[in-house]
C-alpha cells in the first residue's frame, strides 16, 4: 500500500495561505535578524557571552530562512534528490542550533544568577565562542549521521515515499526534549531568583521585572514554536510504519507544524529587538556607546540582553 501511496493534497486557498505566510515570514525575518546580526557586530562596543550566543543565534536563524525557499521547493519531489538533501539539511541544522542556542543562553542565565561566585570562571566571551563552536559540530555532526541512517532507512528527506521507518527521527526528538527539559529547569531557577531578589529602588526592580518578563517570552515562544512539531514526530516514531492513510494525516500535520516553527525566527528577533534594552540603545544611538563599554556582566545578567 505504501509503494502506491498518492502524495497529500493541499486545497488551493490553503496553498496560497501557505505561500504569502512563508514569504511573509522570509520578508520579516531576513529584515529582523539582519538588523540584529548587524548590531551585535558592529554596534555595540563590547562583545560578552551573552552577545556571542545571540549573534549565533541570529546567524542561525538567517541561515535557515535563506534555505526556507529552496526547502519548500524541494517538497515537490517524493524521492531524494540533491536539491531535497541540501536544502533540507541546512533547514534542519540551523533549526537545532537555533534550540541548542536558545539552551545555552538560558544555562548562561541560569549560571550567572544562581552561582554568581562560579560564574566568573565559567562565563566569558572566549568560553562562550567556544561552546558555540562545539554546539555548531555537534549539530552538523547528529545531522551527517541522521542522514546516513535515513538513506539506509529508504530515504532522507521529508517526503520521501519510500521511507518505511522513521527511527532516525530520534534525532530530532533528543535535540528538542532534552534542551526543552533544561530550559524549562534553568527559566524557572532564574524567575525564583529574581522574585526573591530585594529591590532597593524603583529603578532595579522594574528592571527585575523586565529581566523576568524576557526569561517568559523566551520560554513561552519556545515551547509554542517548536513543542507541537515534535509531539507529531513522537506519535510518528510511536505508530511506526503508517498506512497509506496515516501517512497523509502525519504529512498534513508535520507541514503546519513545521510552518510554525518557522515562525520562532522572527519570534527570538522580537524578543531581543523590543525587550532588551542594550539592544535598543545600541540600534538607535547614531555612535557605539562608549560609557556602555564596561558595563558589568552582573548588571547584563539581570538586564538579560
Amino acid at each position: 500500500m505504501n509503494g502506491t501511496c498518492s502524495a497529500p493534497s493541499w486545497p488551493p486557498w490553503l496553498k496560497h495561505t501557505f505561500l504569502i505566510y512563508s514569504g511573509s515570514l522570509l520578508v520579516l525575518g531576513l529584515m529582523l535578524n539582519g538588523l540584529a546580526l548587524w548590531v551585535f557586530c558592529r554596534r555595540m562596543p563590547q562583545w560578552t557571552e551573552t552577545r556571542v550566543y545571540m549573534a549565533n543565534l541570529a546567524g542561525a536563524d538567517l541561515c535557515l530562512l535563506c534555505s526556507l525557499p529552496f526547502m519548500l521547493l524541494s517538497l515537490q519531489h517524493t524521492s531524494d534528490t540533491p536539491l531535497c538533501q541540501l536544502s533540507q539539511g541546512v533547514y534542519l541544522a540551523n533549526r537545532y542550533m537555533s534550540i541548542s542556542l536558545v539552551t545555552a543562553i538560558s544555562v548562561d542565565r541560569y549560571v550567572a544568577l544562581r552561582h554568581p561566585l562560579r560564574a566568573r570562571g565559567l562565563r566569558s566571551p572566549r568560553q562562550a565562542a567556544l561552546l558555540c563552536a562545539a554546539l555548531w559540530g555537534l549539530v552538523l555532526g547528529s545531522l551527517v549521521v541522521r542522514w546516513r541512517l535515513g538513506l539506509q532507512e529508504g530515504g532522507f528527506c521529508f517526503r520521501n515515499q519510500a521511507r518505511q521507518d522513521f527511527s532516525s527521527t530520534t534525532f530530532s526528538l533528543l535535540g528538542f526534549y532534552l534542551p526543552l527539559a533544561v530550559l524549562v529547569f534553568c527559566s524557572l531557577q532564574v524567575v525564583t531568583a529574581l522574585a526573591q531578589r530585594p529591590a532597593a529602588e524603583v529603578r532595579q526592580a522594574e528592571a527585575t521585572r523586565r529581566a523576568a518578563r524576557m526569561v517568559w517570552a523566551n520560554l513561552i515562544v519556545f515551547v509554542v514554536c517548536f513543542l507541537p512539531l515534535h509531539v507529531v514526530l513522537t506519535v510518528q516514531v510511536a505508530v511506526g510504519p503508517p498506512s497509506c492513510a496515516l501517512r497523509k494525516a502525519f504529512s498534513h500535520a508535520l507541514a503546519v507544524t513545521s510552518r510554525l516553527s518557522d515562525a520562532n525566527c522572527c519570534l527570538d528577533a522580537v524578543c531581543y529587538y523590543y525587550m532588551a534594552k542594550d539592544f535598543q540603545d545600541a540600534s538607535a544611538l547614531p555612535t557605539p556607546p562608549s560609557a556602555k563599554a564596561h558595563k558589568s556582566q552582573d548588571s547584563l545578567s539581570l538586564t538579560i540582553t
